[in-house]
C-alpha cells in the first residue's frame, strides 16, 4: 500500500466516481472505520445498483489509494447517503466535505429535492460537519446502532433541503 500520509492536503487528493472494481479497497477502509464493517461483496452490490451515486477520494503515487468514500443512491427526487468515511490519516482536511459536496451536485443534477442520512447521535465530528453543510434533524431511531460491549446508540436522521439557497455544493 502506498503511504499517502505525508501530504495530508486535500489538494493532493482526487475525487472520482466509485466503480465496482474499487469495492475491495473501499471495504478495507470501511473495516478500519466501522464495526460491523461491510464486506467487499456488499459494497460491490451497492456500487452496481442502478441508483448508485458514489464517490471515492484517492491519493498517492502511480497507484492511487482510496482514502475516502461516500456510498449513496439517488431515487426519484431524493438522495440518500448510506455510508461515508475518510482514512484516519486524512480526517479533518476537507475530504468528507468534498465528498458531500460532490454528492450534492450530483443530486441536484438528478433533480433531487433533498438528501437524507443517518448518523449516530454520539458522532460529534460527523454531526458538526453535517450541520455546517446545512443538514437538519428530521427524526430519530432509538437504539439503532449496536455497539459491541456497550449500549446501543440512537441514530439521528438528517436531511439537507436542496431547494434552500446556500446549501452544500
Amino acid at each position: 500500500m502506498t503511504n499517502v500520509t505525508p501530504f495530508r492536503n486535500v489538494k493532493h487528493a482526487s475525487m472520482l466516481w466509485a466503480s465496482p472494481d474499487r469495492a475491495e479497497e473501499i471495504a478495507a477502509l470501511h473495516a478500519k472505520l466501522f464495526s460491523p464493517a461491510w464486506d467487499a461483496a456488499a459494497i460491490q452490490s451497492f456500487l452496481e445498483h442502478p441508483a448508485a451515486t458514489s464517490l471515492i477520494a484517492v491519493a498517492g503515487g502511480q497507484k492511487k489509494t482510496v482514502i475516502g468514500f461516500l456510498i449513496g443512491q439517488l431515487a426519484a427526487d431524493e438522495a440518500e447517503i448510506l455510508s461515508i468515511g475518510v482514512s484516519p490519516d486524512w480526517q479533518r482536511v476537507g475530504l468528507a466535505t468534498g465528498l458531500l459536496e460532490g454528492l450534492t451536485r450530483a443530486a441536484r443534477r438528478g433533480d433531487a429535492k433533498r438528501i437524507f442520512l443517518e448518523v449516530a447521535e454520539d458522532n460529534t465530528a460527523g454531526l458538526a460537519l453535517y450541520r455546517k453543510l446545512g443538514f437538519t434533524e428530521a427524526g430519530r431511531r432509538k437504539r439503532y446502532y449496536e455497539r459491541p460491549g456497550s449500549a446501543a446508540v440512537d441514530a439521528l436522521t438528517l436531511v439537507l433541503d436542496l431547494d434552500l439557497p446556500n446549501q452544500a455544493g
